[in-house]
């Protein structure tokens, strides 16, 4: 059930008991059962957010993004889906969808990433995973792996 002041674009497909908090954005994107969405969230086109899982606020899900199943994301992560972005084409005007593609990002299922985090586009984070909080992900994390710092590496013992 959507919050106040949320904006759910017809075009979204959301499953069954999804809690929708206020000041939300959704558009284009897919949002599977029992998941929980955070106030002051941003979920695009072409994004998938899968079943039970916990996106928090003010977290950014953009374009070309999946979340598989009970993925934990916290507070303020924002994910990116563009390895050289730009504001005006080769011939100096603004950019338009024809201009680029995003790059697909994977969350696998089980998976945690901690608050602050930012997901540089073109990665994989591998199932039941740890990102640890304001981590930046620049490459593929193993399933089962604790990452953190920047550029995220695996936990020192």
């Amino acid at each position: 059930m959507p919050g106040q002041f949320c904006v759910i674009a017809p075009d979204v497909k959301l499953g069954r008991e999804v809690v929708i908090h206020n000041f939300v954005n959704l558009y284009g994107c897919e949002i599977g059962d029992g998941a929980r969405i955070g106030s002051f969230v941003e979920i695009q086109k072409n994004a998938r957010v899968g079943r039970n899982c916990k996106i928090s606020s003010h977290t950014f899900i953009c374009e070309g993004v999946t979340i598989e199943d009970e993925v934990f994301i916290g507070h303020g992560v924002t994910f990116i889906n563009d390895k050289v972005p730009r504001a005006t084409n080769s011939a100096g005007e603004l950019q338009t969808d024809d201009d680029w593609k995003p790059v697909p990002t994977i969350v696998g299922r089980g998976a945690s990433v901690g608050s602050g985090a930012t997901i540089l586009c073109g990665v994989t984070i591998g199932e039941r995973a740890v990102v640890g909080a304001g981590a930046v992900v620049t490459r593929d994390v193993a399933a089962d792996a604790t990452v953190m710092g920047n550029p995220a590496a695996p936990r020192q013992s």
